[in-house]
């Protein structure tokens, strides 16, 4: 196939580009779309309890407030003339607004609850109706309209709604900002990379088409299924990341075909031989291991999954199909532009730095292996201390107004609305029954108090049963309340909600436990439960495919090995970091448990990008050993060919994931921060050092395998063929000799 797509591209080169232009502006079309149909949410399990209970409530009693105005008194207290009047205003204007329901304001019913400790402050709260994007467009109109200062109050905005507001319109800014730093710069450090203008503009062009091609196919889903507006931050990275991996790939190769003095259609076809089959396996893997995302019942991470797929097979498809095109039409115009100082880079040639470093390794593979090793499992050892939890407030600076006012509601008010257990039973129950199940729940640790339709309970007494319910027939659904003091995300809130779930409901009822602490931990155990099936996947699918590609069975393990111990340093790293809090004086966040969906993405993208890391050099080695290299000059020669390639992708692409540092939302810092630290480890420690050293240690087995397996490879799997590859002149079939080899022990 690849060999059909060479001759194609080198035989009408102009017809294929045109017809990519074609494709081009129809994604363009379809694309913009996108942004109009991907949602702001997909952080809950919808199969959950607490999900269950969202929509009981919301579908029996108008749904649960997510969103909460915090109201103070400028001079007095809330209860003062000018400020009551204001909260009354405010009440009677959000009463009457088409976008909400279920108005619980502070003025309106003088409940305690909703007055702060020192009466200075009073809440007032919402339901904003309608799905993810609906609530998103509503609560931006109902923050312009009503969180307003007034000579009389001050008004604050807290709650999911605008949380996810204020990190929706934060991460829009966090993403402009990365990408005027990484554009430029990766511009900039391609040229220095390519040596040349015309070289270094073919990956940007590739890595576009990625972009705007996924655009187009979130674009399409999104109007099938819920996909996450987050999956826009892995497009723009990938996709630019990924363009430029594979076209410096091709055009390495191409100009070391040229360099041997080989015609521009031949250099074409032979690139398409050997960086192209490298390419298409790489992204194979790639692929593969982002498609783990898949199993999580999430939609913010099956998004990614979505997007990285897409932009994974666009970009190998460019690189495949229209970067042969653009060889063709440039030929040795390809180094046009090109800078005084960068001869070398131009012809291709290899990197004698890398060679070097290779042979040093295998001298003394324990020597210089034992090292890398400690280091990296050092930086692993605080993954013994993590925790995990879901996204909240504290993800925001502080200087964001739903972070001031989520600490104002934490700090000021005893039992807060935001953070109460909902609680929905299902089932005729009378008042005594109700009366008793509420009185259960209020001597619950970290319980404040309890209202239901019975009565109000505090630490077990009670404070009134409602008069309108003093002679209740038995209903067929209630909601309660139960009022803590704690933190939404602290362990005493978890524990109260598992406390709570453990007490059986009132006589002839089912229950059903909501609340936003109920949705985090029920968030949290959805992924966790389905972890152990993405991560067999990507075990799974990674051993097949090198093995499909290498025909050895310990090459897939020995990338295991390696790529897991890369992986636990970065996550190790990133502990240390954002919930040790290091470095938070300087990046400006505040330290909390480890975001369990981030830290799941950041594994399948660092791991898919370490396979493709892997891909690009063992091709290298294979290819040289299937021409009869020994293994000492297969290792060094294909470390040398591909190193300067490998580091120069992960360096650029390490740029591109660098720029989130500068984001103000802590999980989008942590997802930069963390890829990019990840393909530094791999590229340089990985591939540089423990490779080499444990090709040598390996010895003669490193290419081993079964007996049946080697039947398997031999049927279904990919066989280099010498007289296609790089030491050959493809135009007459006779290998060139290969400067340094060596074919003892072949």
């Amino acid at each position: 196939m690849l060999g059909r797509i060479g001759r194609l591209a080198v035989g009408r080169p102009k017809a294929v580009l045109t017809a990519a232009s074609i494709l081009l502006v129809a994604m363009v079309v379809v694309g913009i779309g996108a942004f109009g149909v991907l949602k702001s949410g997909g952080f809950d399990d919808t199969s959950s309890q607490s999900w269950r209970s969202q929509e009981a409530i919301d579908a029996q009693f108008g749904g649960q407030p997510n969103l909460v105005l915090v109201v103070g008194a400028r001079t007095g207290d809330v209860d003062s003339g000018a400020a009551a009047q204001a909260g009354q205003t405010l009440t009677q204007q959000l009463s009457t607004d088409h976008g909400v329901s279920n108005v619980v304001s502070y003025f309106a019913n003088h409940s305690p609850g909703l007055r702060s400790t020192d009466g200075h402050e009073a809440m007032v709260l919402v339901r904003v109706l309608g799905d993810d994007n609906q609530v998103g467009t509503t609560t931006n109109r109902l923050l312009g309209a009503y969180v307003k200062d007034n000579a009389a109050v001050t008004v604050q905005a807290g709650g999911d709604a605008a949380v996810n507001h204020n990190v929706t319109d934060q991460v829009t800014k966090d993403l402009a900002v990365a990408e005027s730093i990484a554009v430029p710069l990766t511009l900039i450090l391609l040229v220095l990379a390519f040596g040349s203008l015309v070289a270094a503009l073919l990956p940007l062009a590739i890595g576009l088409v990625a972009i705007l091609g996924t655009f187009a196919e979130l674009a399409i889903l999104g109007r099938l299924t819920d996909v996450s507006v987050f999956a826009i931050n892995i497009t723009t990275a990938l996709g630019l990341g990924l363009g430029i991996d594979y076209a410096l790939l091709m055009v390495a190769r191409f100009r070391e075909y040229l360099s041997q003095g080989t015609s521009v259609q031949d250099a074409v076809l032979g690139t398409m031989r050997t960086a192209g089959r490298t390419i298409a396996f790489s992204a194979l893997t790639v692929a593969a291991a982002l498609a783990a995302l898949l199993v999580f019942p999430l939609y913010f991470l099956r998004s990614f999954a979505y997007a990285g797929i897409g932009v994974v097979a666009i970009a190998a498809a460019s690189a495949l199909i229209i970067m042969p095109a653009l060889l063709a039409v440039l030929g040795t115009r390809v180094n046009a532009g090109r800078l005084p100082w960068a001869r070398g880079a131009q012809q291709g040639s290899a990197a004698p730095a890398w060679g070097r470093l290779a042979s040093l390794v295998m001298k003394r593979p324990a020597l210089m292996a034992l090292p890398v090793v400690a280091v990296l499992a050092f930086l692993a050892t605080p993954l013994l201390g993590a925790s995990f939890g879901t996204p909240d407030e504290t993800v925001l600076p502080t200087s964001a107004p739903a972070r001031q006012a989520a600490d104002a509601l934490h700090n000021d008010f005893q039992g807060n609305q935001a953070t109460a257990v909902q609680i929905v039973t299902t089932g005729p129950a009378d008042t005594a029954s109700v009366s008793t199940y509420a009185a259960k729940l209020s001597t619950l640790p970290g319980a404040v108090r309890v209202d239901s339709s019975a009565g109000s309970y505090a630490h077990g007494a009670s404070l009134g049963m409602n008069p309108s319910d003093a002679g209740m027939a038995a209903k067929t659904a209630q909601e309660l309340t139960v009022f803590t003091s704690s933190d939404g995300h602290s362990a005493a809130a978890e524990q109260l909600v598992r406390d709570a779930r453990a007490i059986p409901g009132p006589a002839g009822t089912s229950t059903l436990i909501g609340g936003e602490t109920a949705r985090l931990i029920d968030s949290e155990h959805g992924i966790t439960a389905r972890l152990p099936y993405a991560i067999a996947w990507v075990v799974l699918t990674t051993f097949i495919v090198l093995f499909l590609f290498t025909g050895s069975v310990t090459q897939p393990l020995r990338a295991l090995v390696l790529n897991t111990l890369g992986l636990s340093a970065s996550i190790g790293t990133m502990v240390w970091v954002f919930q040790q809090g290091h470095l938070s004086g300087l990046l400006g966040f505040t330290p909390r448990p480890m975001d369990t969906a981030m830290t799941v993405l950041l594994f399948c993208i660092a791991f898919g990008l370490s396979m493709d890391y892997e891909v690009f050099l063992t091709s290298r080695i294979k290819e040289l050993h299937a021409q009869g290299a020994d293994l000492h000059h297969s290792v060094s020669e294909g470390l040398a060919r591909t190193g300067r390639i490998v580091s120069t992708a992960a360096g650029l692409l390490a740029v591109s994931f660098f720029a989130f540092g500068t984001a103000s939302v802590s999980f989008l810092q942590f997802f930069g921060l963390g890829c990019g630290i990840a393909i530094l480890i791999d590229a340089l420690l990985i591939r540089g050092i423990l490779v080499p050293a444990a090709m040598r240690i390996l010895g003669r087995s490193a290419w081993w395998a079964p007996g049946p397996l080697r039947w398997v490879h031999e049927r279904f799997g990919v066989s280099e063929d010498a007289g296609e590859d790089i030491g050959t002149d493809s135009g007459a079939g006779r290998p060139v000799e290969l400067v340094g080899s060596s074919r003892e022990g072949a």
